[in-house]
């Protein structure tokens, strides 16, 4: 199966991950060939009204600062599947209930796997706001 039809199959564990309370962390690794830019983390900011995500761009250089946004659900969607294949082929969705890994392989498919969880804690994102 493609890697864009299967990560909308991981999409929906990381939805419903969030509609139960359960998500804690997401982390795009794995990078391909040598980026700059390491890891991509997302982080859950929940609300009364809203829920939003903070994501955080982690370089390898120490002379390019880390960068943060405030994201709602669907941009971060968007945004972290722009950087599937190009810049990387792992994302960890980490839950309380299980850590669920979607991969890309060399020929383009996608895979997901779920292994035993890793938090037993949801830890909010400290914003600036």
């Amino acid at each position: 199966m493609e890697y864009q039809d299967v990560f909308v199959l991981f999409w929906d564990h990381v939805k419903e991950s969030i509609n139960e309370g359960r998500f804690a962390k997401l982390t795009m690794a794995k990078t391909i060939g040598k980026p700059n830019l390491k890891n991509i983390f997302v982080r859950p900011i929940y609300s009364k009204d809203d829920f939003k995500v903070l994501v955080k761009l982690r370089y390898a250089s120490k002379e390019t600062e880390d960068e943060e946004k405030v994201l709602s659900l669907e941009d971060a969607f968007e945004f972290l599947k722009s950087h599937l294949k190009t810049s990387f082929s792992t994302v960890l969705l980490f839950t309380t209930t299980k850590d669920v890994t979607f991969k890309i392989n060399k020929k383009g498919a996608g895979r997901i796997t779920e292994n035993l969880p890793t938090f037993r804690d949801v830890t909010q994102a400290k914003t600036d706001s």
